[in-house]
């Protein structure tokens, strides 16, 4: 079930995207979807905190209160990792929707075929996060992680241990090089070998201040100094191929 909120202050508006989005899941019988509107992105966030996120955002920018960015802001740091699409009449905010890894940026008034192309991209990229991962054999049999739940793996003692977004998993022992048992994730551009035993996600990486990357949990990790100026490079490398702002 794909759930998909709307965002926008103009009651008029509201109804039109709403209407659009609608008919787009109605398009796409395969597609289960459900869509909520909502008029405020202070409405949006206690929605998100009382029953939890969506999918995908489909967000105004200028509203009174909490502007789009704003909610895209707190929605991150809610840990939030569904879609934002964003709605403007206006190309001035292009530049800060960076700042919340937005999926997209469209320009009102929205055209129906270019809104539906953009959903197809994000609900083809939302199906892939959900689907792509890697097989771990830990002492209990084997357990499949979903790449997008890893936040980092490390070498501990002998094993693999993986840093997940509910808890963290300790491989068997590992016979092979660090870098050969990481090749999973590595293989994934989301990954990054930090050192000779080290491997950070940059889907959680929220910063890189020096030699400190910034994860959305709270936590930080200290870079070697040898790959830390590299390392931030190919983060935002990163960010900025997965954004396309039109």
């Amino acid at each position: 079930m794909l759930r998909i909120a709307v965002c926008d202050d103009r009651e008029s508006e509201l109804r039109e995207t709403a209407a659009l989005l609608e008919r787009y899941l109605a398009q796409r019988p395969a597609l289960p979807g459900r869509v909520e509107a909502l008029g405020s992105c202070e409405a949006l966030l206690e929605r998100v905190e009382d029953t939890g996120g969506f999918d995908l955002y489909v967000l105004d920018i200028l509203m009174p209160g909490l502007s789009g960015i704003d909610a895209g802001r707190k929605l991150r740091q809610l840990q939030e990792n569904g879609e934002i699409v964003y709605l403007s009449s206006s190309n001035d905010f292009a530049a800060d929707s960076y700042d919340v890894r937005a999926f997209f940026y469209l320009l009102k008034p929205v055209e129906k075929e270019r809104l539906f192309s953009v959903l197809d991209a994000a609900v083809e990229k939302l199906s892939r996060r959900r689907s792509e991962g890697v097989l771990v054999r830990t002492a209990q049999g084997e357990r499949r992680l979903l790449f997008e739940r890893i936040r980092y793996a490390e070498r501990v003692g002998h094993c693999v241990r993986y840093y997940c977004t509910d808890g963290t998993v300790d491989s068997q022992s590992i016979r092979s090089p660090f870098r050969q048992a990481a090749a999973p994730l590595l293989s994934d551009r989301r990954f990054c070998l930090c050192g000779a035993s080290f491997v950070l996600n940059f889907q959680h990486v929220t910063g890189v201040q020096g030699r400190t990357a910034l994860l959305d949990d709270g936590q930080t990790v200290d870079l070697p100094r040898s790959v830390a100026a590299e390392f931030k490079k190919a983060w935002g490398n990163y960010w900025l191929e997965e954004q396309r702002v039109w």
